[in-house]
């Protein structure tokens, strides 16, 4: 049976840097960034993510996310492949926990999500997962 977590995460850092560009071709960064986490989910991430920015400043990512905390007083590690877009100042990802990624009390962890964001430092996040 799936169980849904509700949780926050704050951004600690973003470091870009892009890797490829010229003119006339849309540029490609690498962005390393670390979270925190609070709520049902607690604990940090970081994920790389790899940008491909269009010259109209629209951009699509995909990323890996390790997290290392708790969720619903279980604790181990698990990544998230993440997927997005960026269009009209809003963030939209999907992500999912990577089958046999969960270590400690979360091996077996499955789970998915989508969020919808503006600009800022603080974001909702929740994952409906279950423990196999």
């Amino acid at each position: 049976m799936k169980k849904s977590a509700n949780a926050r995460f704050a951004i600690k850092s973003w470091d870009e840097k892009p890797y490829s560009e010229g003119q006339d071709l849309p540029r490609l960064t690498r962005a390393s960034v670390m979270k925190t986490f609070t709520g049902d989910i607690e604990g940090e991430g970081q994920v790389e993510y790899v940008m491909m920015y269009r010259g109209d400043g629209s951009a699509t990512c995909v990323g890996l996310e390790r997290v290392v905390g708790r969720i619903g007083g279980k604790s181990g590690t698990f990544v998230l492949q993440r997927i997005g877009a960026f269009e009209n100042g809003q963030a939209k990802e999907s992500y999912c926990v990577i089958p046999g990624s969960a270590t400690g009390e979360l091996q077996g962890l499955r789970g998915d999500g989508s969020t919808a964001v503006g600009h800022g430092m603080e974001h909702p996040f929740s994952l409906n997962y279950d423990l196999a």
